[in-house]
Formats: structure tokens, sequence, C-alpha cells
């Protein structure tokens, strides 16, 4: 009869079944999970006097005595054969006294179990159940003697196999208990275990409802232990056959990753043909996985027998294949902090260590009677109980009992134990005992509370590692604030001040052993300004500080020179703020060409670091004196007489001397830039084009003529500054406003004094407004747009009128033009044009604003007439100005008091 072993690995590592068959099964069929209970076996291993149950002991040596004891329910029917065997290499075959027989059956076995001795240069044991038949025992024995290497990787892949199984066992349960217990928290313990046991968890399981999460997160259970790094490498899912075309096939599939695990299908093919030829018994081997109960100390010695095929009684009957801890010495697995540098409060009210790197210290007992051992003030050794808890994801320490007066504020904890019968020392622990801080807040965040928003506060104390809880007081309350430790020596607070107040805050901070909490006390604020940079030529009087909100801004210094603040504009998306050296400072001695660090005072009295350029120094010159050299037309006999050296028409020519001061004297390639001071237009004045002419080396004089400079449509503010020959320019200063002057060629108006006077002339919308007085108590106002040619204006006294130009409104300026005086119509032209003007005020009677007929110019410019004056009078936009009321009628619109 032809025997099949069946060979089944899981992915990364899990091997999950040996078996023969007597079907052959799909190449990449699922492997049966081992949910068979079979019989049990309690081992216990004795070493240099010591005694351990087999679930505390990782690897057995040469000289252990091992006790055991097959459990066997009375009732059970079929008496099995207990064989077990030592291996010492696959190319060694054990010599017959390396197997023992046991009959399980016999009284004596059942009541006091068998001992059995590990010989000398054993390196793996297994055990044998196997139904009682005919040349039974030495069956079995001459297939491990023809085949030794076949049954050396199965005892290996076994006790991974079983090990892993440990892993998923212990995954399992803490999923369940969550699960039961509080399946809100499964997100995060399944994280953990993820982490601890290093197992494969779904986050897509996490997507549904709360009571579903459990069940997804435990299935497709063979998948889910991941290869730990410290064992053999396994492969995954594979399946054997009786034929070595189908075994070899299966190991070049993807989920045996393409041949990489080529050989240790080669050790498969040779158990499955070893056992094959295996007739005379005619026994079919099937794995068995060891678990144990790790509840208590007592239930350690039990291994319970997972099977993952049923076992057959007929032939070929199942022989369970069990494997024992290897033989020889094997390092414990390298169990880490998961952050070596974080500090650990030791009074905490649950003190836990995080840890990974050892899923087997997790899953199992081989790692025991483990503590936390520290160093008292006084030298002596203080042990604390440590449990390894994969759920928390790290070592639960007992600080019951625990005096921590007995211990410095800051300590070294080292992990101490046993590993099986060898001492074992893991890692290390920084540890913090609590005790008064002076907590120093960090230099950035001083001014950081602004209310409407929360901020941040940066704190650090050498207790940070024991703060418990942060509490916020103000004048409204006490509220508990967020907060987390950023460095052992450092924790971060989130301040809510949405709905605050400015004023006075305190923080109150707890930690875990004292009663009375730090509090520090600090100042909210309003928002604050932002401010960009400052920046500064060397030698100059003021310098220009950037950014937004700097109407909050009181003082700066800059390396001991302060400045105030000065003139404030707008500038794109931010302000420009011109800060001037404060009474008796200087910025000659600030080293050009260098970024420093200035300190801002806002009005609230915060000060605020703001980066600062101190550039070269740049020229300046002053102005000494200027004069408007106006055209003839305009010079004498001109209608319009302009008051003021500011203005300077197109058509005239500006003449101003300047003093150099930086440097002393003007230097030939130095030139005088006149323009505006948004850049629209400007000109370059220089010793070449004999704009400019030089009384003496610190004295010159410049002309410029706008006409020719900048066209007869410019106008506004212009300024100067000094260029010199580097091209390094000065500071703006103001120098004139341009005005553009219109035609004024007549002054019409009636004999009565109590009507308004027409003025005709070109280009009429260049008045701003006109007035009878220097006050402009009653003024008539050109509105935007203004196309005609007359409109209408206050009567002259003494044959002048108050002029303001558009282009400069500021100014008050003369208007010589003696009026030409109307008569009044007689007879019936009289009588026509009072019937005219009473028609006309009547269809002024619906609307307070309407204006008669006689206010307003026709669209050539000429008045439809001149009689009385208008009650109320609107000009209409464009086409009439505002027009003046005589003093005994009500106030027009438009009238300036």
């Amino acid at each position: 009869m032809a025997f099949w072993l069946r060979f089944h690995c899981r992915s990364l590592g899990l091997i999950s079944a040996l078996l023969l068959s007597a079907v052959v099964l799909p190449a990449f069929a699922d492997p049966a999970p081992f949910d068979l209970a079979g019989p049990q076996i309690e081992v216990r291993v004795q070493r240099a006097g010591k005694t351990l149950p087999i679930g505390q002991v990782p690897n057995l040596q040469a000289g252990d005595r091992l006790w055991l004891h097959p459990v066997l329910d009375k009732s059970q029917s079929v008496r099995y054969l207990m064989v077990t065997v030592f291996l010492r290499g696959s190319t060694n075959p054990p010599p017959d006294d390396w197997f023992t027989k046991t009959e399980t059956w016999s009284k004596k076995v059942q009541q006091e179990g068998t001992y059995i001795v590990v010989p000398k240069d054993a390196q793996q044991a297994l055990v044998f159940f196997a139904p009682v038949t005919g040349g039974d025992f030495s069956t079995l024995r001459s297939a491990v003697r023809g085949r030794p290497g076949a049954f050396v990787r199965a005892s290996q892949d076994l006790n991974q196999a079983s090990l892993d199984r440990a892993r998923l066992d212990t995954y399992l349960n803490a999923v369940k208990l969550t699960d039961r217990k509080a399946p809100e928290q499964l997100k995060d313990v399944s994280s953990m275990l993820a982490r601890s046991l290093t197992v494969k968890v779904d986050p897509d399981c996490f997507e549904r409802a709360v009571e579903l999460q459990g069940a997804c997160l435990m299935r497709n259970q063979n998948n889910l232990v991941l290869d730990d790094g410290h064992g053999m490498t396994r492969v995954a899912a594979l399946t054997s056959g009786p034929a070595s075309d189908l075994a070899m096939q299966a190991s070049y599939s993807p989920q045996a990753s393409y041949g990489f695990y080529a050989s240790y299908v080669g050790a498969v093919m040779d158990l499955a043909r070893l056992l094959d030829n295996l007739h005379t018994a005619e026994y079919q081997y099937i794995p068995a996985l060891t678990s144990m109960h790790m509840e208590t100390v007592e239930s350690l010695d039990s291994l319970n027998l997972k099977l993952n095929t049923p076992p057959s009684f007929h032939n070929p009957k199942s022989v369970l294949v069990v494997s024992l801890p290897a033989i020889g010495q094997e390092p414990p697995p390298p169990l880490r902090p998961v952050e070596p540098k974080k500090v650990y409060c030791l009074e905490a009210s649950k003190l836990l260590l995080p840890v990974e790197g050892a899923p087997v210290i997790f899953a199992t007992e081989y790692a025991h009677e483990l503590k936390l051992s520290l160093k008292s003030t006084a030298g002596k050794n203080i042990e604390l109980p440590v449990k390894a808890d994969a759920s928390l994801g790290g070592l639960v320490v007992d600080t019951t009992g625990l005096d921590p007066a007995l211990l410095p504020s800051d300590s070294t904890g080292i992990l101490r134990g046993m590993w099986g019968f060898s001492p074992y020392e893991g890692p290390s622990f920084h540890l913090q005992n609590a005790h008064p801080v002076s907590w120093e807040v960090a230099s950035a965040d001083r001014n950081a509370l602004v209310i409407g928003r929360e901020d941040s506060l940066h704190l650090t104390g050498d207790g940070a590692a024991c703060v418990s809880s942060v509490a916020i007081e103000d004048a409204v309350g006490t509220v508990t604030a967020d907060w987390k430790l950023t460095r052992p020596d450092a924790i971060e607070v989130k301040v809510p001040l949405q709905d605050a107040q400015p004023g006075k805050i305190t923080l109150a901070i707890t930690q875990s052993g004292l009663i009375k909490p730090e509090k520090i006390t600090l100042s909210s604020f309003a928002q604050a300004s932002h401010l960009t940079g400052f920046t500064i030529h060397s030698g100059d009087p003021a310098g220009v500080l950037e950014g937004a909100r700097l109407d909050e801004v009181a003082t700066l210094e800059l390396s001991g020179v302060k400045f105030t603040p000065g003139k404030l504009q707008r500038a794109g998306d931010g302000d420009r703020l011109q800060m001037q050296l404060a009474a008796g400072a200087s910025s000659s001695g600030l080293s050009p060409d260098t970024s420093v660090t200035a300190s801002v005072v806002l009005k609230d009295g915060r000060t605020v670091d703001v980066p600062a350029t101190v550039r070269i120094a740049r020229p300046r010159v002053s102005l000494i004196t200027k004069s408007v050299q106006l055209p003839p037309e305009l010079a004498t006999g001109a209608k319009i007489q302009l008051t003021s050296p500011d203005e300077v028409p197109p058509a005239s020519r500006l003449v101003f001397s300047l003093k150099a001061l930086r440097p002393a004297t003007f230097s030939r390639g130095e030139q005088i830039e006149v323009g505006a001071e948004d850049g629209n237009f400007s000109v370059l004045l220089g010793l070449a084009d004999g704009a400019l002419v030089l009384q003496d080396s610190s004295t010159a004089l410049a002309t410029l003529d706008p006409s020719k400079a900048f066209g007869m449509a410019a106008f506004g503010k212009i300024s100067f500054r000094p260029v010199d020959a580097a091209g390094g320019k000065g500071d703006w200063q103001p120098l004139a406003s341009l005005v553009r002057l219109p035609q004024l060629e007549t002054l019409r108006c009636p004999a009565s004094r109590e009507k308004l006077c027409t003025l005709g002339g070109e280009n009429l919308f260049l008045v701003d407004s006109i007035a009878a007085d220097a006050a402009f108590t009653s003024s008539v106002s050109v509105p935007d747009g203004f196309a005609g040619t007359t409109f209408e204006v206050p009567r002259p006294v003494a044959g002048q009128l108050y002029l303001k130009l558009r282009d400069n409104p500021s100014i008050v300026n003369i208007i010589n033009m003696p009026p030409e005086i109307i008569p009044a119509p007689k007879g019936r032209a009289a009588a026509k044009e009072a019937a005219k003007q009473a028609a006309a005020a009547s269809s002024a009677q619906p609307s307070a604003v309407a204006a008669p007929a006689a206010a307003v110019p026709s669209a050539s410019g000429a008045a439809s007439g001149a009689t009385a004056p208008p009650a109320v009078t609107a000009p209409q936009a464009a086409t009439a100005p505002q027009a003046a009321t005589a003093p005994a009628g009500p106030k027009p619109q438009g009238v300036k008091q």
C-alpha cells in the first residue's frame, strides 16, 4: 500500500501541517486547522537539581532528566505505544539505545510516568504515539535510522510551528476577550497585539460595525502569523504528494517564493519517500502541535496535542509525531524597548514598558520570574515583579509597596529573570520619580498665547515623565488641557483660547505621586503683529519694519540702537512701518552687510524677536531751496494765481538746490532722480546733460522741465533721491506737485447780486472746486468727468474767486477775473423770463433735489438763462457742477460750510 506524506507550510514561516494522506490534495489548498484534540503528555525537565515544567524550557541540554507522563482517557480503547527518540543530525543515525519504548497502558506508567536522560551529542528529540500493531517499535526505529535527516527536518519544523501556533493562540484569545468585554477597544488592542506578537491585522476590519470587528480579526487564522525574524526561515502554502515532480512544481509557485525554499522541499520529499517505503507496520504520520495552558505554573508541564487530520485506526494506521524543544544552546530573542530614549515614571498608576522584537516572550513562559531591577540611593537592589502583556504591548511592572523615597529622582531599571534554566538580562529603561519641578516655558512660546485660537506651549522640566494631568485656570474657571510628552524633559500643552479674553492664565501641572501641582502664571494677548523683518542702511535716520498689524509696535531695538514708529504704509498684503531713530541715537555704528536680530516691544508689553538686515550706507542729500519759473503766459496777468511753490505746472521749470550729506561731496557720476514714488514716471538729472550744475563740491542746482521730462499729462506729487555712481539709491524726499491748469476765458454775472455767475473755458474738469472766499464757506464742486465749457460759480468779491485744483486740492489758489455784468431784461422780455422761471419752479416742486432750468448748463456749456437763484440745486453728474445758493435761501447740496 502506498503511503503519502502531506506537508503544509504557511506564508513567511508558519508550518501548518505535516501528514500522510491516502488522498492527493490540490497543491495550493489551504491546510486544515489544528482544531482536533489529541492526547496529552506531561513533561518536566530536571537540570542541576532544579525542575521546571516543559512550558518554561526553550531548549534541552545533554544530561537533562526528562519526566514524561502520557495522559490518556480511561475509556481509551486503542492502546498507544509511546516511542521517544533522540537525533544527532541528518547524516548521523541515532544508536538503538536512543530509542525508548513506553507502554502507555501499563499501570506503572499511568501512575508514575517514565524518566529518560538526554544523551550526549543529541540535537533533537521526537515522541511518537503509534497504535499497537505487529512490529511497531522496530518499524519506527528502522524508519528513523534509515532517514534521520527527514526526521531532523520534521523536528525543527514542528517546533517552529508550535511556537507560531502559540503566538496565534495568544492573539486569538486576546481578541476574543476584548471583543466580549470592551469591543470599542479592539482597534487599539489589535494594534498592540500585532506589534507584540508579529501578526498581521486586516485594517479593513475596523471599517465594519463594532460588533463585527472581532470576528473579522479572527478570519484566515493560518495567514495571521508572520516571520518573527528570530527562528528558522519557513515556507508558505506548500503541499507535497508522493510524486517528486508535483512537490518541486509547488516549490516554484508564487506562494513558495519561486523556488527560494526548494532545498526545504527536498527534505520534505526525502521524508515522503522514506515513509512511502515503510510497509511493515503500515503506518502514516500526522503532525501534532503542542500547546499549553499558561494560566498557572502547574499547568505548564502539560503538552496538549492539536491535530489537523483525524487519526486512522485502519491500515494505514496514524502515528502522531510530537517534537520536544531542540537540544543545545540558543540565545534568547532580542527584546528591545519601543522607544529607547523615553523616560518612564515609577509612580505612574500603571507602569507599562513598551517592548518589541520577541513575540515568544509574550506567547510562552520561556522567560519567567521577570523583575525590574533598580538601585536604591543606599546602593541596595530593589526588584519589582514584571509580567509581559501582549494586548498592552509591553511589560507591566507591579509597583505595589514601592517606597519612592528610597530611590533617586532619576534611575535605570534593568529587566532580569530566567530564560529556561539560565539567568536572563534584558533591556534597560530610564526611570524617574515624581518631585517638585521648576518648569520653564520655551522662549518662542512666551508670547504665544493669543486669544481666539488654540495655542501650544512647550515646557521643559526634569519631571516631565511623571506628569499626569495639566489644568488651565483663568477668570472664568478651570479646564483640563490636552498635553503630550515630547522629550524626556519636555511636554507640549494645548491651551484652548477660542472664547477667552486677554489676561492672566495659570497652568497647574500635576505629577503622579504628588498631591500639590506646580503652577505657572502666563499672560494671554490679543492677536499679535506679524513681523517679517527690519531693514536699515548704515547711517540712515530710519529703517523699515515689514509685517502685519504693525500699529501694535511700540519700540524697536537693534544692537543697542533704539527706534520709534513713524509713518505706516500699506504695501500689497502687508504693512511697512518706518522706524525712526530715537532722540540722540545714531545708526552709523551699525555694521553693514550683516544679519542680526532686532527686539520689538509691542504696546501690550510683549517682546518679539525679528530678523534684521543692516545694509551698506547709501547717498543722502538735503533740499536747500526751490523756485518755480513760470512761462510768460502764466507769470504776468495770469487769470490763475498759484499761491504755493509746491505747485508746478508742466509748462514751467523747477529749479532746486541740494546739499551733499553722505558723502559730503558730489561725485561726477552722481545723479538726482526725480519722479513719482510709485514709479509711474521718473527722470535722472546729471552733470553730463547739464540738468545738474555744481556750485561747489557740496552744493548743486538741479533744473527740471516737467513737460520735456514727463509730458504735459503728468500730474501728482513728485519726489527726488540721490543715485550714486554705483547705482546706490537714497531715500525719496518730497519735492513738489505737478498741477495741470484749466483755461479760463469768461466770467459773466447778472446784474442782480443774488444770482450766480457763469464761468467759461476749456479743461474745466481740472477744477476741483471754486468759492467766493478763501475759507471755502460757500463753494461749488465740479463733478468727476465734467465735459462742459461753462458752469455756474459764486459771485466774485473784488474781482477774485478762490480755486482748488483737482491735481492738488489741498492748496487754495486765486482766480483774478473781473466779471462781465449782464444787464437785466426789460418789458415783455422780463415778463416772459419771469413766467419761464415760475414754470420751472413749479416743475421742481415734486422733487426737493431738482434744479431749475436756469441753473443747468446746456450741452454746449451755454446757460439757459440767468434769473432768480434756485431753492435747492443738485448737479447732474458729468453735465453740471454743484451751484451755490444765495445767502437768504436754504443750503444747497454740494456747498461746503
